[in-house]
């Protein structure tokens, strides 16, 4: 975790919902097998808050063995590219021409200023949403609604029902959001292609005087 992060994180990790989630983060760790590794789960906060410019909001974590590490939709370089994010490139393909990532790694994306945040941060192997209403959705609010006043211009960019019920956390005359169905390919028909985000993404940026991101 960048140090940048310090303030917002230790006043969290120190309310009543978060003790309790760590009880229970702790047991589920010590008896099953949960996703991402400990050492991952806060990996998205290593993005020096001063330097965020995107939100991306997903879900929860992938739940396969190998594929989650801690930043959404973004798997180690030896995964093979899971369905949601071959989506994602298509659409960046459709929508500003190639991208740029060879592989499933979105680690060039964070280090651009993108915090990629899931709604949920850990996961049961094999049983998406097995840790949803645990109190991760209470941090996740926090952690928006922290931006939303900390920083200026952002972009926040919500895919799926999970991350738009976040919308209502944002000052929209600050910031720009961006919303659509969820990229899976259970949804990503119903509104995901053809959304644009990734170019209006980048006119917002340049509009205030930051560098676009290199999809």
């Amino acid at each position: 975790m960048h140090e940048s992060w310090k303030p917002f994180l230790n006043d969290e990790f120190n309310k009543p919902y978060f003790r309790e989630l760590s009880n229970f983060l702790h047991q589920e760790y010590e008896t099953k097998t949960i996703f991402p590794r400990k050492e991952l789960v806060f990996r998205a906060f290593a993005t020096d808050l001063n330097e965020v410019k995107v939100v991306i909001l997903g879900q929860d974590p992938y739940h396969t063995p190998g594929a989650a590490e801690g930043l959404a939709f973004s798997v180690p370089n030896s995964q093979p590219i899971p369905p949601s994010l071959i989506n994602i490139y298509k659409e960046i393909d459709s929508d500003i021409g190639k991208h740029a990532n060879p592989h499933g790694s979105l680690a060039n994306w964070q280090k651009q200023g993108v915090l990629l945040l899931n709604t949920v941060l850990t996961v049961e192997a094999h049983k998406p949403k097995s840790h949803a209403n645990r109190g991760w959705e209470i941090f996740t609010t926090a952690t928006i609604k922290y931006l939303n006043r900390e920083r200026p211009h952002l972009v926040f960019i919500l895919w799926g029902r999970d991350a738009r019920n976040k919308k209502s956390l944002i000052d929209t005359s600050r910031h720009l959001v961006l919303e659509s169905a969820h990229p899976s390919p259970l949804s990503a028909y119903n509104g995901f292609f053809g959304n644009h985000h990734f170019s209006k993404c980048n006119e917002f940026l340049e509009k205030h005087g930051m560098t676009p991101i290199e999809w």
